[in-house]
């Protein structure tokens, strides 16, 4: 395991848990990050190395790919991330890496598609029309979303808000998706040309999910469908640009509509086990809520 193997977006929600995967498995992982100060916890990881990745910098990609045999490419969640995943296959083409892993979106296939979804689908496109070996991940939303985004008023208020109605949702454990990522970035051999879509075992609605944080909190958790124009101007009033509320909104809509409750069993068919439930996610993220 002495080849190094590069993560973009390190120190996010599916970067920095492919970097513990992977250095729970003894690899040599360097982890790209935009702040080096950011990515101090990775540092503490064994085997993790980190190297600043500057978008307007491309000496600092070069940098970063120098050595590199794989890598996950993530881009962030901005108007030119398509700019951007087209840097960072352009580098790993370039630095001559042997397999890259695309971290996409559910239902990036779709055509038209929503605007996340073009987006991440421009991105693929232009890895298969390079000379790589490649793996796309598209995995559906994840659960520690709970985390980042309802947390605090789940924690003051027992209920979250979220412009869903009664769709369901096929969650995914952030987990589950590092341990996918790292388990091809290891050993890519038969994974080339694949598109995995990753989902939970099941799929939730608002009302089933506040019963879980119910049982796991022990405290009566409620789930508040919001209306979008309501959830519309929240962002405004937050600074959102308005790409990004428009975006945000899309993909509610889509799961609102039910077309976000597919599952699949590819994190099964990589990892050879069944991925997390909602319940054992709560159970492990209790103390945030």
């Amino acid at each position: 395991m002495s080849s190094i193997i590069l993560v973009t977006g390190a120190t996010g929600t599916v970067g920095s848990a492919t970097v513990a995967a992977l250095s729970a498995q003894g690899a040599k992982v360097r982890a790209g990050v935009h702040s080096l100060i950011k990515g101090e916890n990775l540092k503490r990881l064994p085997g993790v190395e980190l190297v600043e990745i500057d978008f307007a910098r491309p000496a600092s990609l070069a940098v970063a790919f120098t050595g590199v045999s794989t890598a996950l490419l993530i881009t962030p969640f901005t108007q030119d991330q398509v700019a951007m995943a087209q840097q960072l296959t352009d580098a790993a083409q370039a630095a001559g890496v042997r397999h890259v892993v695309r971290l996409s979106a559910s239902g990036a296939e779709a055509e038209p598609g929503i605007q996340l979804g073009q987006w991440h689908r421009q991105a693929e496109e232009y890895i298969k029309a390079k000379e790589l070996a490649y793996t796309l991940l598209r995995p559906t939303s994840f659960m520690q979303n709970f985390v980042h985004q309802q947390a605090s008023s789940i924690k003051e208020q027992n209920a979250f808000y979220l412009p869903m109605g009664n769709g369901r949702v096929s969650y995914i454990d952030a987990r589950n998706i590092g341990e996918v990522a790292a388990e091809i970035l290891l050993r890519p051999e038969g994974h080339d040309g694949q598109a995995y879509t990753l989902t939970g075992p099941q799929a939730l609605s608002g009302s089933e999910v506040a019963q879980i944080f119910s049982q796991v909190t022990g405290r009566t958790i409620a789930y508040q469908d919001v209306p979008e124009e309501a959830v519309r101007t929240v962002m405004q009033q937050q600074g959102l640009p308005d790409w990004m509320t428009e975006s945000l909104l899309e993909l509610h809509a889509i799961s609102r509509a039910g077309y976000a409750s597919g599952l699949t069993s590819d994190v099964q068919t990589v990892l050879g086990r069944e991925p997390y439930t909602f319940q054992e996610f709560a159970e492990t993220y209790k103390d945030c809520f």
